[in-house]
């Protein structure tokens, strides 16, 4: 839906297979959906070999799905064709849902997924997302050659980013959260105000300042992001010169949070 809908029609190579069959497509008029069937082939072929053989199979079914609904289901619905940012919105958030929904069942759209997982298995100290993001800037320039149009390339990058941030919302859901760590000389008073006030777990350490070599305690605690203003201004209060360090949660399961089930 992503890309038929919103991308596609807009001249929007939004990264991947899906990005090049798009670029072909304009070129040629060849389909989308099969072009994205052809490519996929040798790159299944070697994942087979790299990622197992049910990764595989559950990944067929999806380049498969794709090619369905792209070439046949969807065709002849109406297209967006307006303003291009709002088709980089649009078709990234579809895109990562899409995404998303595969990588929850343990499976890939197939593509670049496929071979940048062979790279990264095959040169370990290589981080996925760097090679992900020197694929995509690949598809994305490739694009530009091919529509003469640097703006485009601007709305992949949009439609990329869009589309990354949705599928973190699907795997990782929404209730983000805030892990903060507490260093004080009032360990014991501020972890029983806390303990209190906010019904959060608190876990205490034992430690001494390298500099100082002066004994503190660190508190550890996870709270929702709606909670971390009151759990900061209960920690001022009882020791301003408390040192804290705040980090994003991308997820907290455990009571109180997600369930180890979720």
């Amino acid at each position: 839906m992503g890309v038929h809908f919103f991308t596609a029609p807009n001249k929007i190579a939004p990264g991947g297979i899906a990005g090049i069959a798009t670029a072909i497509n304009y070129l040629t008029n060849f389909p989308i959906g099969w072009f994205n069937t052809f490519v996929n082939i040798p790159l299944l072929i070697l994942g087979y070999f790299y990622l197992g053989r049910l990764f595989i199979l559950k990944t067929i079914s999806a380049v498969i799905s794709f090619t369905l609904f792209q070439d046949y289901l969807l065709i002849g619905l109406p297209q967006y064709q307006g303003d291009p940012l709002i088709a980089a919105l649009f078709g990234g958030a579809l895109l990562g849902v899409g995404t998303g929904i595969a990588f929850v069942g343990e499976s890939s759209t197939g593509g670049m997924d496929i071979a940048n997982k062979v790279i990264q298995k095959k040169f370990p100290y290589l981080k996925l997302g760097s090679v992900t993001l020197i694929t995509n800037l690949i598809v994305i320039l490739f694009a530009a050659y091919v529509y003469h149009d640097i703006s485009t390339s601007l709305y992949a990058v949009v439609a990329i980013f869009v589309m990354s941030k949705a599928l973190d919302a699907v795997l990782y859901g929404l209730d983000v959260g805030k892990m903060v760590f507490i260093i004080t000389a009032h360990g014991d008073e501020i972890a029983k105000e806390l303990i209190q006030h906010s019904s959060r777990g608190i876990t205490k350490f034992k430690t001494v300042g390298a500099y100082t070599e002066h004994g503190n305690t660190t508190l550890l605690c996870a709270v929702r992001q709606n909670e971390y203003y009151q759990l900061k201004h209960r920690v001022n209060r009882i020791d301003p010169n408390a040192f804290m360090i705040v980090a994003t949660a991308s997820e907290v399961v455990g009571k109180g949070f997600k369930s180890p089930n979720e």
